[in-house]
């Protein structure tokens, strides 16, 4: 694979990036963290809050790192943007407005499978870089497009069934331009996203038997369904 820039000019960006952006960093992760949290503790009044919160991850991964940084080193870096922008505007209308992002209590095999992504996202991924010579800051950090792909798959594994396949769109791009990468570049932590491209094909593409589309909220405890898929 043939790139536009050299190995090295791939970690200066990343090093330009994080000590531009400091601490953002942290509250990227914070917001992440406080995601699950809701997640976790409060599921049938999660839904809004998550979608605007991976929408703004992605807006940030178009307008703060593909634009501002990555662009200097990578003439597609707009393209990378627009798949960005677009995941964000996907989240906001399918997820955000039209309330289409649902958690349940409880855990499936699924649900677990996605928690253990987000592990690896904000956990194991930055240690795997630390482990093998990726020293801060010439070192992807959480908000930039490997990790927040990861994390988003977590995310959309622990949802419900049945939300707009539009969601899967952008990561799902982003999952394949990213492994590909990470081999060519040497980038061991980012070999995850295989995982996480095979399991945005099958949330893309494999039929759910329960339809979630919008939903209507009755009460703090009871969350009824609405067969939507129009979108």
């Amino acid at each position: 694979m043939n790139f536009p820039f050299t190995k090295a000019q791939f970690f200066d960006v990343f090093a330009a990036y994080n000590n531009a952006v400091w601490p953002a960093q942290f509250v990227l992760a914070f917001i992440a963290i406080a995601l699950l949290v809701l997640i976790l503790l409060a599921p049938r009044r999660a839904g809004r809050f998550v979608a605007f919160g991976l929408a703004v991850l992605w807006a940030w991964l178009a307008l703060v790192y593909h634009l501002a940084f990555f662009w200097a080193v990578n003439p597609t870096a707009p393209l990378f943007a627009a798949v960005s922008l677009g995941a964000a505007g996907a989240f906001v209308w399918s997820g955000g407005i039209r309330n289409g992002l649902v958690f349940e209590s409880g855990i499936s095999s699924r649900r677990a499978v996605g928690l253990l992504v987000i592990l690896y996202a904000l956990a194991l991924y930055p240690v795997i870089g630390e482990s093998i010579g990726h020293r801060y800051p010439r070192t992807p950090t959480f908000g930039l497009p490997c990790p927040t792909t990861l994390y988003t798959f977590g995310i959309l594994l622990m949802a419900s069934p049945g939300f707009s396949r539009t969601m899967v769109i952008g990561p799902l791009v982003w999952s394949l331009i990213g492994a590909g990468a990470a081999f060519a570049l040497d980038v061991p932590q980012d070999f995850g996203l295989v995982v996480v491209a095979v399991l945005g094909v099958y949330l893309l593409f494999v039929p759910v038997t329960k339809p979630v589309g919008n939903v209507r909220n009755d009460g703090p405890d009871r969350v009824e369904p609405v067969d939507d898929r129009s979108d």
